[in-house]
């Protein structure tokens, strides 16, 4: 369970709007330009892995990076930064899974009871 803080500064978002005087339609956190900066270069490599071309634009690439970036940032919130995010992500992704068929649990039965009377 999580409390709400009365500080401001949890609810203060550093957000980029613009260059001076041209404001953008959309207010993102610099984080998330950050991220998505990032993950370009790394879907165009993987795209240059697979095809060896380089595009003129790669508009695939950059709407796999906007995909990415949006999905990462709806758990990310001022007690659970992008990083602890992603690194939740890639480490439950590394671990093993429950096995798809049911499997059922021994059952320890007594095969037979003895009531002594006298403790030995």
């Amino acid at each position: 369970m999580r409390l709400r803080t009365d500080d401001d500064i949890y609810r203060a978002r550093l957000v980029y709007l613009g260059p001076p005087g041209y404001t953008l339609p959309v207010h993102l956190p610099y984080a998330q330009y950050g991220l998505f900066m990032l993950l370009v270069p790394l879907y165009m490599f993987i795209h240059w892995l697979f095809t060896f071309t380089v595009e003129l634009f790669p508009a695939w690439e950059i709407a796999l990076a906007i995909v990415t970036t949006s999905f990462i940032f709806r758990y990310v919130d001022p007690d659970r930064p992008a990083r602890m995010v992603i690194r939740t992500a890639l480490t439950d992704w590394r671990r093993t899974r429950e096995p798809a068929a049911e499997q059922r649990d021994p059952r320890l039965v007594a095969s037979r009871i003895r009531i002594r009377e006298e403790l030995a």
